[in-house]
């Protein structure tokens, strides 16, 4: 691989995409080389912006030889095309969340991954989280012991902003592009608390429109259960204007309790005292701050998704957030969907 990496970007169509090349631009290892867009207006803007050249053709950018990887940033019912395409083509990709609105496309690109061999990686930024990667850590160490319960809300409020229905984004609110804000949102939250568990074996969800009648859903519950007996609630809505407490996770020997962990809670004031991550163990009965510096908006941690993919490229490693890790996501929100629909326990696999 070149000591500088050269990007492509497939589609403007989601936010993020702003988000990675604004930090990119500021990589001495990376060169932003040319971007596609089928919304021609949108793509010029946005590669004018970052300089980049422009096409709107896709083949200019998956056949460019002086592009080495590509992100896909495109609306969701189209990943699975464009990893193919640019796999094909033997780019390597880092792709937007989630996956994929079906299994069978998330197989698509797993197919499309394996035969090109291609590196892959999925852009859940939660995973880039220094509260988060501290709490995988406390689990892993057996500090807490057998964990019972883990509890974590991810919610955001655009629900509540007009401009997101009529706007750029709108694209989030088609059932067909999209199928919903639970599917959007709270493919974040599952792939943290796979991350956290592993694969769940069934779940039971609540999902529709609470507050809002503008997307889909607005507002979903959902309750997965392991093998081995955890618990884990995922909290997601679209119109939270406030929060705190972000995650809870219960052991029988300790206590990790996560705030300002969504952009409800960490991109609003806050006290001088305020706490990211304290843990309460048997051994040591009382509440620890763990020095986790809270973000100062929810956009940090967006930011930091490009760096681990950039550096795989670099060192030739293997991405940590894997074609893997963004099926089960997917599957643990189809899932909660056909939950909520049928009124039933839904086990796993689908």
């Amino acid at each position: 691989m070149n000591t500088e990496i050269g990007i492509g970007v497939i589609s403007f169509a989601h936010g993020h995409a702003n988000a990675y090349c604004n930090k990119m631009r500021g990589f001495d290892d990376v060169q932003l080389i040319a971007g596609w867009d089928d919304n021609i207006d949108r793509g010029e803007n946005a590669a004018n912006q970052y300089g980049m050249s422009f096409s709107p053709h896709l083949e200019d950018v998956v056949n460019n030889k002086e592009i080495d990887a590509v992100i896909v940033t495109c609306e969701t019912n189209r990943h699975a095309e464009m990893v193919v395409a640019a796999a094909s083509a033997g780019k390597h990709i880092l792709c937007q969340k989630p996956m994929a609105l079906t299994l069978e496309d998330c197989d698509r690109i797993a197919e499309a991954v394996e035969k090109s061999g291609v590196k892959f990686m999925m852009a859940h930024q939660m995973r880039r989280d220094p509260a988060n990667i501290r709490m995988k850590e406390l689990i892993e160490s057996g500090v807490l012991g057998k964990i019972g319960l883990l509890r974590r809300r991810h919610c955001i409020n655009v629900l509540f902003n007009k401009i997101f229905a009529t706007g750029p984004s709108c694209w989030h609110i088609d059932p067909e592009k999209n199928m919903g804000m639970f599917m959007d949102d709270a493919s974040h939250a599952t792939d943290f608390i796979y991350w956290m568990l592993g694969k769940p074996s069934s779940v039971m969800a609540e999902i529709d429109n609470v507050l809002t009648d503008v997307a889909p859903d607005d507002t979903g519950v959902a309750i997965y259960r392991f093998p081995s007996g955890e618990m884990a609630i995922l909290i997601n809505t679209s119109v939270t204007h406030a929060g705190e407490n972000t995650t809870e996770i219960y052991g029988d020997k300790g206590v990790v309790i996560q705030n300002y962990g969504d952009g409800p809670s960490c991109n609003i004031p806050r006290s001088e005292e305020a706490v990211a991550l304290k843990l309460w163990t048997t051994g040591h009965p009382s509440w620890k701050d763990l020095g986790v510096a809270i973000p100062n908006n929810h956009g940090e941690r967006i930011a930091d998704v490009p760096r681990p993919f950039i550096d795989c490229l670099k060192n030739d490693t293997e991405p940590d957030v894997s074609v893997e890790a963004g099926r089960v996501s997917v599957e643990m929100i189809l899932g909660a969907y056909r939950s909520a629909e049928e009124g039933r326990r839904v086990q796993f696999p689908l």
